[in-house]
Order: C-alpha cells, then structure tokens, then sequence
C-alpha cells in the first residue's frame, strides 16, 4: 500500500513540474498549446520531433524556448544547400602534439556533440547532409574514420522544416523520417494571438524564462515513463491502428486500400507506445488509456503513411487517412 501511494505522490509531482514547465514556455510562446505538449512528450519519451510549417511561425523560437527552460547544453544547426556532413559530426585534424616532435590526428567535436539539437530547416540541405544526422538519431553515437564516439544523455533531435512545395526543399528520406517519434504541423495563429505577439515582441519590456528542470530530473522521469502501466487491450488496440495503416489488411478503411502506398512499421508501434505512457504520465496517471492513443496516433502516424499515385493527386493527406482509421477501429 505505501509503494502505491509513493508512486502516485510521485507522479503528482511529476505532472505539476511539467504543468510548471508548460506554463513558463506559455510566458514566451503565444499559442502553440498542443505543439507545447507534444514537444515535451517526445523529450520525455527519450526520441525527436519534427515540426513543419510556414516560415515566420515561431518554430525555431519554440524549440530554443524549450532549450531554455531545461537546463541541458544546446546547439542550433542553421541547415543550407552547402553544408557538409563534417560541420554536423566534427573532424579530424592534424595538430602537433605536445611535445613538438610529431603531429596527430584529434578530433574536434562538431555541434551535435550536445543534448538538445535544433535542426533548422533541415529540408534545406541536401540528402547527404541530412544522412549525417542518421546514426545520432538512431544510435546516439557518430563514427569519425573508424572510431565511434558516444554522444551525451540525454539526446534531443528538434527539427524544423519548411513545407515540402516550397522552393530550395530537399525532401527528407523515408530512413530519416521514421527516426523522428514525432510530426508535428505548426499552424497560423488566430487573430488574438497575433495581437499578443505583437505586444510581447515590439514593446520595451524583455521577456525572460528561467530553468524549471536539470539533466537528471529528465532521465529520471523518462525512466518513469517506461514504468506506466498499459494492460494486453491497450497493446491490442494500438497494434490494430498500426495494421489498419497497411493497404492489404483485411480490417484496413477503403481509404487506406485505396490511397496508401504502405504503412507504418513496427517502429511506429514503439513511437505509439512511447508516447501515450508519457502522455498518461504528464496527466498523473499510472496506467495508458484508448484516449492516449488516439491523441498520440496523428502526429506519430503522420510521417508512416506514404500515399500512391491516386492519393495524391486527389490531395489526400496522412491526417485525413488516420481519421478514418481511428473511426474505422473504434467502431469494431
């Protein structure tokens, strides 16, 4: 009895200094509440997030907001047609050594060597570039002339692209997509919060946050994500939305059958896991719930579904697909 009220006093206290930490990012970002949330989400679940919209709409000022607030060492990457995979990973250079008798090769860490990355504008480089970025997503470690060098903990990769139908885009490859956990679409503020932004960023007063969370508080919690407990249904009902994405399964929508090229993988399932025991935890609870899932599906879906020929030329979007799929499985 008293390891269970331990756990839930800690996880009250971990949903307060979370709500503590939204509401300070909120002091400087106008808006953006969902895109607030399901940042901290993929920190929390230990993976990246991509956010993609238009440019001027505070994608890159979340992302170093949320550096801000968490006291982690940061790096911005400004990603543009001419930089190379070195200015990402670091080199090697030759320097004499101490002595003066000889010269060596030492390596000089590059700026992923941090905890929080901003890639900015990624779809600006080009293919290669982005490939840099691979194995620090997926292994958390950078090979350097047949050395590997592990990279620090916890690790963040907090991308931003622009809309894929704008000039000077690089599409992302399908490999580095579905390392980000998450795909979150950055939207056009409302008239209201316009007039804030206004205010708040051409006035005299200076808007500053403070650090509400260090490094071993975010591992700490991350570790207690994993501890949330999900029952066989919870299992059952998230694997049936990821074999929904698939065009020949039998329980798929038309939509799917008829416009998808291929579905999500069994990464998507983890992402999909991952993130609803964080969003169960962010809420105080110690268990994940059908509404978890369904609020976690788009934006770790989104980037799993590939459309034919026909989807897209008939405009349909992932977001559109997994409505369809989450009515189509809540209904059987």
């Amino acid at each position: 009895m008293l390891n269970i009220e331990t756990k839930e006093k800690q996880l009250q206290e971990v949903a307060e200094q979370i709500n503590e930490l939204k509401r300070e990012i909120a002091r400087f970002i106008v808006g953006q509440q969902a895109i607030i949330d399901q940042v901290l989400w993929a920190i929390f679940s230990g993976g990246h997030a991509l956010l993609e919209g238009l440019p001027g709409l505070g994608k890159t000022m979340l992302v170093r907001t949320v550096s801000e607030v968490i006291d982690l060492k940061f790096s911005r990457i400004q990603f543009t047609p001419d930089l190379m995979p070195s200015d990402i990973t670091g080199t090697m250079l030759i320097e004499p050594t101490e002595d003066g008798k000889r010269q060596a090769f030492t390596f000089h860490k590059g700026p992923v060597f941090s905890n929080i990355i901003l890639a900015d504008e990624i779809n600006r480089a080009t293919p290669k570039t982005q490939s840099a970025l691979l194995e620090a997503m997926g292994e958390k470690t950078v090979s350097v002339m047949g050395e590997t060098k592990q990279l620090p903990e916890p690790f963040f990769v907090l991308a931003t692209q622009n809309p894929l139908d704008l000039e000077g885009t690089y599409p992302l490859p399908e490999a580095q997509m579905d390392r980000f956990l998450m795909k979150l679409y950055v939207e056009y503020p409302s008239k209201e919060e316009l007039k804030q932004i206004v205010h708040l960023t051409t006035g005299t007063e200076v808007t500053k946050v403070r650090k509400v969370i260090d490094r071993n508080r975010i591992i700490e919690i991350q570790n207690l994500g994993k501890e949330i407990l999900i029952s066989e249904e919870m299992i059952d009902y998230a694997i049936a939305l990821i074999m929904a994405t698939h065009p020949d399964e039998q329980q798929a929508p038309e939509s799917v059958k008829k416009y998808v090229r291929y579905g999500s993988g069994p990464r998507g399932l983890q992402a999909l896991i991952k993130i609803a025991k964080v969003r169960a935890l962010c809420a105080g609870r110690y268990h994940v719930s059908t509404g978890d899932i369904k609020q976690a599906a788009k934006p770790v879906l989104r980037h799993r579904l590939f459309m034919n020929f026909e989807g897209e030329a008939n405009g349909f979007t992932s977001d559109q697909i997994m409505e369809d799929i989450l009515a189509s499985i809540g209904e059987s």
